[in-house]
């Protein structure tokens, strides 16, 4: 197999992986993005972006053809699915649209193509659950009338430096020829360069390794805070000295949201599981991670108690919604639970976040977010999340007014926190 001019890639899935991905090729072949949701498709023919991954001006610039209609596709020749891979209410993995996805490009597979999978997935699934759709759809034999491969995505939501180009690509394909293929396909677009490896699981549990280590990481020190609190000392201070030795790797406790970190890690133990092993480590750091806001909320309460706030009388400010900083992406925030642990204490609570989509966060949570910081007094105020916007906060009048401020990211002058994780 070998590139060529002629050959024709479509995306499937145009969210904070595909778009980027889409508007790259489209700079070496000719590319089209699909998207279920027509609403997504017509605010990028009008050069919108909600994810803020793209500018406008990069949107008109690009020579992608959008549709909300599979049967446009037909004449594409590579198919990248970048559909998202959530988890269930079970925190088991759900591959709704994944299988989905999987069978709409069936629909129009022909002799000859290649479908490349980008979605976290736990190792074999996409030889397990992907192939026999593609194949029982297309009425195709994987390996001799279709091929595939997974090449993991990384991106970075609202990170401007380590962008898609920035990063090594891991890549993988079902045969020798594939594997090189996709490796070509991909180093025409990674200037940091590519990393193929011998096979598809391997591609694929590096994927579910590089989240999972991150979330233990962040649950030592967050257990580290939990510790530290009954101490009463500083976390902070405590990282500080101790990164003073050379091999101290200083991670910084704080909420674990959004796609990856706080998800990947129940594929890998799905998949260990189902073979007879229950692992430890990775399931000891997610419940650590999962406590942390209601240790926020309840740590709160407790200050507001002690200087003689009646709780159903007083309101809470969270600051920022997302899952983290200076981006719009809500999914499975955390800053959530915290709110909800406050209602369960008969508080009221506001939220201001700048960067989110009002109408998304209704839709999605069913909560009203304040896009302008609110004037009145609370009787406490949380930083979820350290946005930029935070920084032209008057913490001090806050404090002047009586107002407890806990800080969950070190991001408040520290002689203003009435507490910090």
């Amino acid at each position: 197999m070998s590139l060529h001019k002629n050959n024709k890639i479509a995306v499937i899935g145009l969210g904070y992986v595909g778009l980027p991905l889409a508007l790259e090729f489209a700079k070496h072949v000719s590319v089209k993005g699909f998207d279920i949701s027509n609403s997504r498709i017509a605010e990028l023919k009008e050069y919108i972006d909600k994810t803020r991954q793209v500018s406008g001006q990069e949107l008109k610039d690009a020579p992608v053809e959008f549709t909300d209609n599979i049967k446009e596709l037909q004449d594409s020749t590579i198919f990248i699915i970048t559909v998202p891979t959530p988890i269930d209410n079970n925190k088991q993995p759900d591959l709704t649209a994944l299988l989905s996805a999987s069978a709409s490009v069936a629909s129009i597979l022909k002799k000859g193509d290649v479908v490349i999978y980008e979605s976290t997935v736990y190792p074999g699934c996409t030889e397990e659950e992907c192939v026999p759709v593609l194949e029982r759809a297309s009425g195709l034999i994987a390996n001799s009338d279709f091929f595939y491969g997974y090449s993991p995505e990384r991106i970075s939501p609202g990170d401007p430096v380590r962008t898609l180009t920035n990063i090594v690509k891991v890549t993988s394909g079902s045969t020798p020829a594939v594997a090189v293929f996709i490796d070509n396909l991909y180093k025409k677009i990674i200037k940091a360069g590519t990393y193929p490896v011998s096979s598809i699981k391997v591609a694929e549990a590096s994927k579910a390794i590089e989240n999972a280590q991150r979330d233990i990481n962040i649950s030592f020190v967050n257990e580290l805070a939990l510790i530290f609190d009954k101490i009463d000392i500083d976390t902070e201070e405590v990282l500080d000295a101790a990164a003073t030795k050379w091999n101290f790797l200083k991670f910084k406790p704080g909420l674990v949201g959004g796609h990856c970190i706080s998800v990947d890690p129940y594929y890998l133990t799905h998949k260990a599981e189902k073979l007879g092993y229950l692992p430890q480590v990775i399931l000891s750091g997610r419940r650590v991670n999962e406590y942390i806001p209601v240790f926020i909320a309840n740590k709160v309460v407790k200050m507001m108690l002690k200087k003689g706030m009646i709780l159903n009388q007083a309101r809470v400010l969270l600051l920022g919604f997302t899952f983290k900083e200076n981006c719009p992406d809500i999914r499975n925030t955390k800053v959530m639970d915290i709110y909800n642990e406050f209602l369960q204490f008969g508080l009221e609570v506001d939220v201001y976040d700048p960067w989110v989509d009002k109408e998304e966060a209704k839709k999605e949570y069913g909560i009203t977010i304040l896009n302008k910081m609110p004037e009145q007094n609370y009787g406490a105020v949380v930083l979820a999340v350290s946005h930029n916007e935070f920084k032209n906060i008057d913490f001090e009048l806050m404090k002047k007014n009586g107002t407890i401020i806990f800080d969950s990211r070190s991001f408040v002058p520290k002689h203003l926190a009435d507490g910090r994780l």
